[in-house]
């Protein structure tokens, strides 16, 4: 608190708006509001001023209120609002989770040897009509369309694939963010889970699909909106892509073997973690070291 004193107020920079609105983001539609503030609290004033405000935040502040919450409110973070073009065909043993949270399930229940689209089947979660006139015209399954266009249950930030990449793409145009770590992510994520993917299912190895592990669930807003944080990730381009793919690793095996259907939170916090380890070892290359390395071979 004494180190505060004097120092300059950074209130009007609009990092702490910007992790309002990620921490919104992060959110189910229903949740009560009281949430939010709680979480909202715990990213400014722990994650965040703790360590030293702005730019000293070790972990992202977004997230770590996200799973701050997540574990002090389970049972409302894990209730979801069914979208309304599902309503009418969702039954109500379904209504309020995610796609990823039905597959657990029906794997829990015994459905060993199906694929994730055929456990959504047999769990009985409804298609819209569009998605399957879609699925039938280029010859894709519907639940791939659904989750693509965001109908589906899930966090106000993570339903809408299209609209992500349509974000996504714009920052990096904008040179807001850098390929490294969103394309890692994504790809060693998908890679894992086309070749283990099968044998949580019951199935064997190359037996997986990473189309519903991707477009499911927070995947691809954690790769191009959280995991991209400048503070909490590396400096150099070798070191995102290992940060890159140590998030996809741990979201792969954290989803495929571990109790909880979603997975992306935790694992950026892991390599958040490991990033002072990353930027020790893997070091940018400074200024001229090349010129500098070459005059003195030059001398000798």
């Amino acid at each position: 608190l004494l180190g505060k004193i004097g120092r300059e107020c950074t209130i009007w920079d609009g990092s702490a708006v910007l992790t309002g609105f990620l921490v919104g983001l992060n959110m189910p539609p229903s949740i009560p509001l009281f949430i939010p503030v709680v979480a909202s609290f715990f990213a400014i004033f722990v994650a965040k001023w703790v360590f030293g405000g702005l730019g000293a935040n070790w972990a992202n502040p977004a997230l770590s209120g996200r799973v701050f919450v997540f574990f002090s409110f389970t049972t409302q973070m894990s209730t979801f609002s069914t979208p309304r073009t599902l309503l009418e065909a969702m039954p109500d043993t379904l209504a309020g989770a995610t796609p990823l949270g039905y597959m657990k399930t029906a794997v829990s229940g015994g459905s060993a040897g199906a694929t994730t689209n055929e456990l959504l089947s047999w769990v009985g979660y409804p298609t819209t009509e569009y998605a399957q006139k879609i699925g039938a015209m280029l010859r894709i399954n519907p639940y791939t369309v659904d989750t693509f266009l965001g109908n589906v249950a899930g966090s106000i930030g993570e339903v809408s694939s299209l609209l992500l990449l349509v974000g996504g793409i714009y920052l990096l145009i904008r040179k807001i963010i850098t390929w490294h770590i969103p394309v890692t992510y994504l790809f060693s994520s998908a890679l894992l889970s086309w070749i283990f993917g099968g044998l949580p299912l019951g199935l064997g190895v190359f037996e997986g699909t990473f189309f519903p592990s991707m477009f499911s669930g927070g995947l691809l807003f954690g790769a191009l909106f959280m995991a991209t944080d400048y503070v909490t990730s590396p400096v150099s381009s070798k070191g995102k892509i290992i940060f890159g793919i140590g998030c996809g690793f741990f979201t792969f095996l954290f989803r495929s073997f571990g109790s909880m259907p979603e997975a992306v939170s935790v694992s950026i916090l892991l390599m958040n973690i490991a990033t002072p380890t990353i930027d020790r070892y893997i070091r940018p290359r400074k200024f001229g070291e090349k010129k500098l390395f070459a005059r003195k071979e030059a001398v000798a």
